[in-house]
């Protein structure tokens, strides 16, 4: 291989890097809502996964109905963290044109 070709490589590898950590702030910044019980709970995380609040609909607050509004925070926490993988997902496939990852290659985040 030509010097000239692994200097163009690694030109290209710092790039995609660049452009890799780039994508990593994007979605870490943002804000992703989920919701459970027809939209009574409302949890809000950042593209990382990290919860950042919750709203919930004052009806719920009833000691008696205390385990429901648990369950619900969990399913909407769930709800966010599958709407935010989506989101990466679909940020990686228009980075990488399409191309699928590797099997077995995982993203540092």
């Amino acid at each position: 291989m030509a010097l000239g070709d692994m200097m163009g490589m690694m030109k290209q590898a710092k790039q995609l890097q660049e452009k890799m950590q780039a994508m990593q702030d994007e979605v870490a910044a943002m804000e992703i809502e989920g919701s459970a019980g027809g939209g009574l709970v409302k949890v809000t995380m950042n593209g990382k996964g990290e919860v950042k609040g919750v709203d919930i609909d004052p009806s719920l607050l009833k000691p008696e109905e205390a385990e429901i509004v648990e369950d619900l925070i969990v399913a909407a926490c769930g709800d966010a963290r599958t709407k935010g993988d989506t989101l990466l997902q679909d940020k990686m496939r228009e980075m990488t044109g399409g191309m699928a990852l590797p099997p077995g290659l995982k993203l540092p985040f």
